[in-house]
């Protein structure tokens, strides 16, 4: 299945479909996502309605790391394989990944102001989510140099990964402890709801745009093929 999707006229015919069902989805998980965390959350007793910031915070901070690990893979099976269309899966992801690392560190900044009496401090949470960042555009810019120096440059980068998840346990740092784990979590479900909404929201619409970004490009390509070979057989494309 895997390797049938590669093929540019199979991923076209399958995600077709797949495209449409994924956009009307999205548009209810951000219905229900916009709903859950204005409405029906609760305010906290001490944040009051600045807490609601922690519905977009923390689900951009999954989305963050999550998109990174498939970039990763992405890029590890370029090197591997030499496949066109996983730079292109490469550079689409970088650049959604680049988007919810800032989306994460300005969002925090926000919500953290009122607790901590400023918008930045050298946590080890923070700064680990900043070299992050930085990867990301490392990334994008090297790719316009060599796509393999990019690929490794990701590839290496896996090792702050784990650094971001346990800087809260390793270090003594303001950044609270993690309040969701493999063991259960401490957020009420009131709350925790509109995390999970949102989350979901953000990744749908990480699979859709990665879905038409490389519709575009297998498109893109398909014409080129269809120009270079009318010219060869010394039509006009324009024609």
């Amino acid at each position: 299945m895997f390797v049938s999707l590669l093929q540019p006229s199979f991923f076209m015919s399958k995600t077709r479909s797949y495209a449409q069902i994924l956009i009307g989805f999205w548009w209810f998980l951000t219905a229900m996502a916009i709903y859950f965390s204005i409405w029906v959350a609760p305010s906290d007793y001490q944040q009051g309605e600045n807490y609601r910031i922690i519905y977009v915070h923390v689900p951009a901070a999954w989305m963050s790391i999550l998109v990174y690990i498939a970039v990763a893979i992405s890029s590890l099976l370029f090197l591997l394989t030499k496949h066109p269309l996983f730079p292109r899966f490469t550079g689409t992801g970088t650049e959604i990944g680049a988007f919810f690392t800032l989306l994460t560190l300005v969002t925090g900044g926000f919500w953290g102001k009122p607790m901590w009496g400023t918008f930045w401090v050298w946590d080890a949470r923070l700064t680990s989510v900043l070299i992050l960042f930085f990867i990301y555009l490392g990334a994008l810019c090297f790719q316009k140099l060599s796509v393999e120096l990019a690929s490794i440059l990701i590839c290496v980068g896996l090792i702050n990964i784990p650094i971001i998840k346990f800087s809260v346990n390793w270090w003594n740092t303001l950044h609270q402890l993690g309040s969701i784990s493999q063991f259960g979590t401490s957020i009420h479900v009131s709350m925790l709801i509109p995390i999970l909404f949102n989350f979901a929201n953000f990744l749908f619409l990480t699979c859709i745009l990665l879905v038409l970004e490389t519709r575009l490009l297998i498109l893109s390509f398909l014409e080129s093929s269809l120009t270079e070979e009318m010219e060869a057989r010394g039509w006009d494309a324009k024609t």
